[in-house]
């Protein structure tokens, strides 16, 4: 575990997840308290289609404006942003989305890996992801890519996870930063906007 990352600036808190993973959503939201000083982005494993009941779920439990992202945005601070289903999303350098339909990546659009992999490019290691349950090895390409670029690396405990694979995969190859309970991800994620 490195220690001297704990002391640098978040610029943006990328999660990702997918089977199980909502459930964790649902419990750490409400305890996000505003204002965060940066940026939250969620991508989950969704089924394709406009399912906005998903958007307005996670806005039902959150102090912080929560929206699916459009192509183009400018990413905010204190603001959560929910990667639509069937794309992949980018970050550019100036800070906007980019929807990219592309081939599927470990089965899936959106995929992890592709957003994780593209933040790191523009955050450096001002970047933190945190990745949940699920049940394929999507995410662990990206982290390497963010311990690559300076960035922290912060998975679900897998003991804790409905789908332990995707976290335990990631513990199994990735240097981690900071294995995390359920009912400490809030606290920690409070305190990255205090740094």
């Amino acid at each position: 575990m490195e220690e001297n990352n704990v002391t640098k600036k978040c610029g943006a808190l990328f999660i990702g997840g997918s089977a199980g993973s909502l459930d964790v959503l649902l419990k750490v939201l409400p305890s996000l308290d505003p204002p965060t000083g940066f940026p939250i982005i969620i991508v989950l494993h969704r089924k394709p289609g406009a399912d906005h009941l998903l958007t307005s779920l996670l806005a039902s439990r959150s102090k912080l404006t929560v929206k699916e992202v459009d192509e183009k945005e400018n990413i905010d601070d204190d603001k959560i942003y929910l990667a639509p289903s069937d794309y992949h999303l980018l970050i550019e350098k100036n800070h906007t989305f980019s929807l990219d339909c592309s081939e599927k990546v470990n089965y899936s659009r959106p995929s992890i890996d592709v957003t994780f992999q593209s933040a790191s490019d523009v955050y450096n290691d001002n970047l933190v992801c945190l990745l949940l349950s699920g049940s394929n090895n999507d995410g662990v390409e990206g982290l390497k890519a963010v311990k690559k670029n300076g960035g922290r690396v912060i998975i679900q405990h897998p003991e804790s996870a409905a789908v332990s694979y995707m976290p335990a995969q990631a513990e199994m190859n990735v240097n981690i930063d900071k294995v995390l309970q359920v009912e400490e991800m809030a606290d920690y994620i409070n305190q990255l906007g205090s740094l």
